[in-house]
This record gives structure tokens, C-alpha cells and sequence, in this order.
């Protein structure tokens, strides 16, 4: 399987489960990685700096029409959904919001499945609400691959409970599972 792109979505709970994800990744991660965070609208993303000193990729806030690159980490940010076109540019939308929220998980899932089909990884971790599971079950029905926080192990569960009933050909893998999978992934 070719990896052309890694999508994330979390909620509650969700910078504590990145924080175990997302500096584990390797300096050479050949995909970028595209991360949605139900973060309060007009609010400054202090994700991007807290991540940019843990991890080994670059991290940064998408831009609208940037185009993708590989080892990268892009944030949505705050009051802006995510998406991804089919070009491989990034694009910033301040339509309605979905399952009340404002980036959604579930539309940058949904792009990301259009634009990379079988090539896309996306990963539903802890969070409170049902965003996510529209998309992930998008992303397995193009051939993706569909990861879950196993509910358990979530600080809140609702957000995978609501991936896996959507998507139960998901996998469902605690947080030290997650990174050792993308990397066996991407060794394909």
C-alpha cells in the first residue's frame, strides 16, 4: 500500500493522545499528515508551537492552496475546516460547521479520501462528540486505511465508539500501537 497522506482527527483529551502519536514519527516520514483539533474559534493555535518542539517533523498551521509535502504536520486552524483537493493542495473553508464544529473531522476525512483514495491513513482518536465516523467509514469505503483509538484507552470514548460502529472494518489499537503501525505501513 502506498501512504499518500495521514489524516487525524481528536477532541477531548486529543493533545495529551497526540502528544504520544505525533513525535514518535520519524524525521524521513515520507507522507504528510494532516491533523484536525477541536479547538474554541477565535482562539490563537498554540498546537503548532507546543508540537513544533516535540517533534521531529516540521509542524505548522495550514495555509489555503499550499501544496502537501512529505515529513510535513499541518494543523487546521482554529474556525476553518480542512480539506484536501485532489491537486494535493491544501484548502481552507469557513463553511457551516459540522457536528457543531468548526474545522470537522469528518470534512477533512471525506477530502482526503476523494483526493488520495487507497493511499489514505485516518486515524479517530479520543474526543466527545460524533465527528470522525463519517469520515473514516469514507476513507475505508475508498480502499483507505481506518485506525481507532481503542475506546479504553480514550480519555473520552464517545468520538471511537462512534468510528468503529461507522467503520468496523477499522483497526482499533492503543496509542504506542498507532505509531508502530504507520511505520510499518509506510515501510510497504
Amino acid at each position: 500500500m502506498s501512504v499518500r497522506a495521514v489524516v487525524i482527527g481528536t477532541s477531548a483529551g486529543g493533545v495529551q493522545a497526540l502528544s504520544h502519536v505525533l513525535p514518535a514519527l520519524p524525521a524521513d516520514f515520507p507522507a504528510p499528515v494532516l491533523v484536525v483539533v477541536h479547538v474554541p474559534p477565535r482562539r490563537k493555535n498554540a498546537l503548532v508551537a507546543l508540537f513544533a518542539n516535540k517533534c521531529q517533523l516540521a509542524v505548522k498551521e495550514a495555509e489555503d492552496k499550499e501544496p502537501l509535502a512529505p515529513g510535513t504536520i499541518y494543523f487546521a486552524p482554529p474556525d476553518y475546516h480542512l480539506l484536501v483537493e485532489t491537486s494535493g493542495t491544501i484548502a481552507l473553508s469557513s463553511d457551516e460547521a459540522v457536528n457543531y464544529s468548526r474545522p470537522a473531522i469528518d470534512v477533512l476525512f471525506e477530502s482526503a479520501a476523494d483526493a488520495f483514495g487507497p493511499g489514505t491513513v485516518g486515524i479517530v482518536m479520543t474526543g466527545a462528540n460524533y465527528d470522525g465516523a463519517q469520515g473514516l467509514r469514507a476513507v475505508c469505503a475508498a480502499g483507505g486505511h481506518g485506525i481507532v483509538q481503542t475506546p479504553a484507552t480514550a480519555e473520552v470514548a464517545t468520538m471511537p465508539e462512534a468510528a468503529l460502529a461507522a467503520c468496523p472494518d477499522a483497526q482499533a489499537m492503543r496509542l504506542e500501537e498507532i505509531e508502530h503501525a504507520l511505520e510499518a505501513m509506510l515501510a510497504r
